[in-house]
């Protein structure tokens, strides 16, 4: 059994950049919560990948904003961005998951979350993007968001969806 996951969850590598320095999210913890999300997505995929080999970024306000400039034409920083790649042939799945850490601290602090519980969520949400998971419609945002929300719950995090 892997550390994190469940024995049947996908064989993860993760690369971990930091554009910014956040103390608070060392390596460990950001890829404990990518296990967390990749475990959670395998057991409600139906042919969950073989592998997951992801990237995540921390970053600064004019880098956030400059990707999201540049691949989403919105022109400001936001929290998390994630490019999927898909699957090789091999059954590797491969993703880039980026996290605005300003943006991230900002969004805690208004919405009243502690700021790893709010990280925690942002990154289950850029890994099951990386996944192929989206919200573009209805359909499709309940079952992410139920899945988030699952996997959070694992964790002893409360649902990042209900309003107070």
């Amino acid at each position: 059994m892997r550390p994190d996951t469940g024995a049947d969850a996908p064989m993860l590598s993760l690369s971990v950049q930091y554009g910014v320095a956040e103390p608070r999210l060392p390596r460990w913890r950001l890829r404990r919560w990518v296990a967390r999300g990749l475990a959670g997505a395998a057991a409600d995929m139906a042919e969950p990948p073989a592998a997951a080999q992801l990237s995540l970024r921390l970053v600064g306000l004019a880098e956030g904003r400059r990707l999201n400039r540049e691949f989403r034409e919105r022109d400001y920083a936001t929290n998390v961005l994630t490019f999927e790649y898909g699957a090789d042939p091999g059954g590797t799945v491969h993703g880039d998951i980026v996290l605005c850490v300003p943006v991230l601290v900002k969004e805690a602090r208004e919405q009243k979350k502690a700021l790893l519980d709010h990280a925690a969520h942002l990154v289950v949400h850029g890994t099951l993007h990386a996944l192929g998971y989206d919200h573009l419609n209805a359909r499709d945002a309940r079952r992410m968001e139920s899945l988030e929300t699952a996997v959070l719950d694992g964790m002893g995090i409360a649902d990042p969806y209900l309003v107070d």
